[in-house]
């Protein structure tokens, strides 16, 4: 048994896996694909693999995905095989919520103004903050990352409204509502969050008509996929004031070109795809791999996390 790593995690966690499976080769390769051939399992971000790749892994019978995100990867080439596809679904939770507080809390408080501040030597109390308490925000894809984030903000006096396909209830949220019905409550959020992945019934979700319905006074977050709506929809919104501002995390260019608008703009900001970084990332992922590879290597058991590759999650 043969097991690629397509990035190479921290020694430990090299030693960890090494450890607990002993009898199985491991390589750890940065985007070397020397080994593809002969790997029977292929851990990787999802990024590096195409369809010459797959054809290339002639043994493959699983691809442990370590995102939650399936939409770069080479679809039709992996179902052609039959390959076994999982992810890490659920291990952003933290560090994505944490960072959505982060950004809203920064922005009612009034952060950045009062760094810039400090940074004039400048001692102004005439501040416009305020607070979350007793404000509403609206999530769209209230799964694993939506519903933790959901409890921090009802932990701060916010009402939840969740947003899915089929309007069923998730954790969390104080009220559902289904994707076709995201007009109807878009008037009554203060903040608009997203963290939907990339599916075919997600890509341009909103037009110009769901800005449009926003508060004048809504902020705007994007942590899900940066093929949502067309930049351009969003950027006439907050020029003409539709929005009062977006904090996006996702973009429909990786990187954002050094030249587009939203760098320089002040009611936008930019976080180059960093909300789920965290120290312990690799750790958790290990923590789905493990078992999951024990299972498989006992009965060829289906692993946890299993991504349909037709539906794209």
């Amino acid at each position: 048994m043969e097991i690629l790593f397509t990035f190479v995690p921290r020694e430990d966690q090299q030693e960890r896996v090494k450890k607990a499976f002993p009898e199985v080769e491991f390589y750890f390769l940065d985007r070397d694909k020397t080994r593809l051939s002969s790997a029977n399992i292929i851990v990787t971000y999802g990024e590096d693999l195409t369809a010459e790749d797959i054809k290339s892994a002639e043994k493959v019978e699983w691809i442990m995905v370590a995102s939650a995100g399936i939409e770069k990867l080479p679809h039709k080439a992996i179902e052609k095989r039959g390959i076994t596809v999982s992810n890490v679904k659920g291990i952003h939770k933290t560090p994505m919520a944490e960072s959505v507080l982060a950004h809203l809390l920064a922005l009612k408080r009034t952060l950045p103004e009062i760094y810039q501040n400090q940074q004039k030597h400048l001692w102004n109390k005439k501040m416009s903050s305020s607070e979350l308490n007793g404000t509403t925000a609206l999530i769209l894809g209230p799964g694993a990352i939506g519903s933790e984030i959901g409890r921090l903000l009802q932990a701060f006096g916010v009402n939840t409204i969740g947003c899915n396909r089929s309007g069923n209830q998730a954790p969390n949220m104080d009220e559902m509502i289904s994707l076709d019905k995201i007009l109807d409550k878009l008037p009554l959020a203060d903040y608009v969050i997203s963290v939907l992945p990339s599916t075919q019934e997600t890509q341009q979700l909103l037009g110009k008509e769901h800005f449009n319905a926003m508060k004048q006074t809504a902020i705007f977050m994007n942590f899900g996929r940066g093929d949502l709506f067309a930049e351009t929809v969003l950027l006439k919104a907050l020029q003409q004031k539709e929005i009062a501002f977006a904090v996006l995390d996702v973009f429909e260019q990786e990187p954002l070109p050094e030249d587009h608008v939203f760098w320089s703009m002040n009611r936008v900001v930019v976080s180059p795809h960093i909300s789920s970084k965290s120290g312990k990332y690799v750790d958790r992922t290990l923590d789905i791999f493990i078992p999951n590879l024990k299972k498989w290597l006992a009965d060829r058991s289906v692993p946890t996390n299993l991504v349909d590759m037709e539906k794209g999650y």
